[in-house]
């Protein structure tokens, strides 16, 4: 497998260097998870990083290669939405057409 030296830049990881597999068509993943353990045991935290271009090269501007940006939310936001497929449910609310077990 081919890696690279990617930075980090933000969050706990800002200034390291840390060599990331590239995928079949020569980048890097485009979020990059790293589970950090609980110091008591628990559920670990995941820290979540982007990528986006370090710089474009001179001749053909090109991305030429990636960096990783520290997203806080954590979000998964950049995953492919197909016109067919479902919303996510919001953590609280109630299916809709379904009465709450409080209505009886």
């Amino acid at each position: 497998m081919k890696s690279e030296d990617t930075p980090f830049e933000g969050g706990p990881m800002d200034g390291r260097v840390l060599p990331v597999l590239l995928g079949i068509t020569g980048h890097p993943p485009k979020t990059y998870r790293i589970p950090v353990p609980a110091p008591d045991g628990g559920p670990p935290t995941v820290l979540v990083y982007r990528r986006v271009p370090r710089g474009n090269s001179t001749l053909t501007g090109l991305t030429a290669r990636w960096k990783y940006l520290y997203d806080p939310t954590g979000r998964a936001g950049s995953e492919r939405r197909w016109p067919w497929s479902r919303r996510a449910p919001r953590p609280d609310a109630t299916p809709q057409g379904k009465p709450d077990d409080a209505d009886g």
